[in-house]
């Protein structure tokens, strides 16, 4: 007997159908593909200083962002959805940067945490060394202000990100909305 009850507080998008023999099947699939990758958003941590620490706290047992469906902070960007630039981004790491972010596989969203990701910070008025933003490398999807920036921030832009992809949304049209 399948139930239709819904456990948690998230509504399924499809419709269940019974059928004989036990079986069931999905309406609106695209609605149910969405809905999927949007629960399982694998980030690809890039933390270069401060902005890394606040980034860490966020999958400790207080803010736990595994109960939202960022369960694993994956070490190669060959299985991440979503990397985070957390810190600043130096002349000599911008290649590293585009390489990873160039081996993900699509769709793939970017979140630049932290004033230094995002505009170099307070470090590129008197160097030369430092990247005056991510954008300058790689296209960013969420931009989350704060020097550095607080784990509810990061809590904050990972569900709007995820909300925006379970509405089916593309790249450009998240950019446009944030």
């Amino acid at each position: 007997m399948v139930s239709t009850e819904n456990k948690t507080n998230q509504e399924f998008p499809g419709q269940i159908h019974e059928t004989t023999g036990g079986g069931i099947l999905l309406s609106k699939l695209d609605d149910v593909i969405n809905w999927a990758r949007s629960n399982s958003l694998w980030p690809l941590t890039f933390a270069t200083s401060c902005c890394g620490i606040e980034m860490m706290a966020v999958a400790s047992a207080k803010y736990d962002f595994s109960r939202f469906g960022f369960e694993v902070a994956r070490a190669t960007p060959r299985q991440a959805d979503v990397i985070i630039i957390a810190g600043t981004i130096v002349n000599k790491m911008a290649p590293v940067l585009k390489r990873l972010y160039d081996q993900m596989a699509d769709p793939k969203y970017v979140i630049a945490m932290g004033a230094c990701a995002i505009s170099g910070g307070p470090f590129f008025y008197n160097t030369y060394s430092v990247v005056k933003g991510a954008d300058h490398v790689i296209p960013v999807d969420v931009y989350i202000p704060g020097c550095p920036p607080r784990p509810e921030a990061l809590l904050h832009a990972l569900i709007s990100l995820q909300d925006k992809i379970k509405m089916g949304m593309t790249r450009e049209q998240i950019k446009q909305s944030v």
